[in-house]
């Protein structure tokens, strides 16, 4: 099958540092291609792939020090896809809405990952409009804000099963990897780390936006004996960083699509202590993959309790749900499913 995949320019594929979107267009690209798959893949051109490489920029807009207005790099790379857009069986899209003018003009086998929150009120009117748009969800919660859109599956992310190992024993510490931002839940993490009387890493990135709240509200907590902040790690440190932590400590505030971090500790077999928001209960099995908590008092019990998961088990739960190779095959049979439909339409006479 000849597939193109349409990544977002603002990291690289896979990013070198935070960037989830990108980091899943990866392992499904190179799963495809391993499979035996004709894959082109459009993105930043300093990204990494076995894929057929369409450079839709130099470099990551995000690494871009000279780049003002990411949009233009953004509808230059889909004038790219167009032209192009014989060539392929199938287009999956994983840049949110941005092409859904250009595709309804343009009748073509597409699909579109939404990777993002979907619970915005500017997003109602626009779904709407487009509500014959093929797309894909990360969770069934995800789904929850714009349930009469043109739904094909629910896709969960995958990572190689290679890509983490598997660590048998657990640390002293507990991890937090994620965004300074409100929603992220930093703040928790700490208080969670100090009732416990444990050691916190914290593995970060603090967004342009969020550099306020991070100096409000972050930073004066970080002089701590307990804490460790340890900055924005890349994919190479993912493995012992989570890998030799006591658990992970995703304690959200905001309906998350998914949580890549969750299924990266899991792949570690790390357990994973997470609040009870957007995916969290889909993804997770409380008592075998971590738990699930309700606030601060859960997380801190769940953190006494986190040494009776068998990390075996955790390991076990990513295998069985959670692979490139399983995410990879989801991905095809919606393939499959939306070129048949395009030349049954092309076969049928016109109205």
């Amino acid at each position: 099958m000849k597939i193109a995949q349409v990544a977002p320019l603002y990291e690289s594929v896979p990013p070198k540092y935070y960037g989830g979107t990108e980091r899943v267009v990866s392992y499904l690209t190179e799963e495809l291609v391993q499979q035996g798959h004709d894959v082109t893949l459009f993105a930043s051109g300093d990204s990494e792939t076995a894929a057929r490489l369409v450079a839709a920029t130099p470099r990551a807009l995000r690494l871009d020090e000279g780049c003002i207005d990411q949009l233009a790099h953004h509808i230059l790379l889909l004038e790219q896809v167009a032209r192009r857009a014989n060539e392929f069986d199938v287009i999956h899209y994983h840049i949110d809405y941005l092409h859904f003018p250009l595709s309804r003009c343009r009748r073509h086998p597409h699909v579109t990952t939404l990777h993002g929150r979907l619970d915005l009120p500017d997003l109602v009117p626009l779904y709407e409009e487009f509500r014959e748009m093929p797309v894909v969800s990360i969770s069934n919660n995800q789904r929850q804000p714009l349930p009469d859109v043109n739904w094909q599956a629910t896709v969960y992310h995958g990572l190689p099963t290679d890509l983490l190992r598997y660590h048998p024993k657990p640390g002293q510490y507990l991890a937090f990897i994620g965004r300074f931002s409100p929603e992220k839940g930093a703040d928790q993490a700490i208080e969670i780390a100090k009732r416990a009387q444990l050691p916190l890493k914290l593995a970060a990135k603090v967004d342009r936006a969020d550099e306020e709240y991070f100096e409000r509200e972050i930073k004066p907590l970080l002089d701590h004996p307990l804490l460790e902040y340890v900055g924005e790690i890349g994919e190479n440190d993912k493995d012992d960083f989570l890998g030799d932590a006591y658990a992970l400590l995703f304690p959200i505030a905001w309906p998350e699509p998914f949580g890549l971090v969750m299924i990266e500790a899991m792949a570690c077999g790390t357990p994973v202590i997470a609040y009870r928001h957007g995916s969290v209960a889909e993804l997770m099995e409380d008592g075998r993959s971590g738990f699930i908590v309700n606030d601060v008092d859960g997380a801190v019990s769940a953190v006494r309790r986190a040494a009776e998961v068998r990390r075996a088990d955790v390991r076990n739960v990513f295998e069985r749900r959670f692979t490139a190779t399983q995410m990879a095959s989801d991905y095809l049979r919606v393939y499959e499913r939306l070129i048949a439909q395009h030349q049954r339409r092309a076969r049928a006479p016109a109205a």
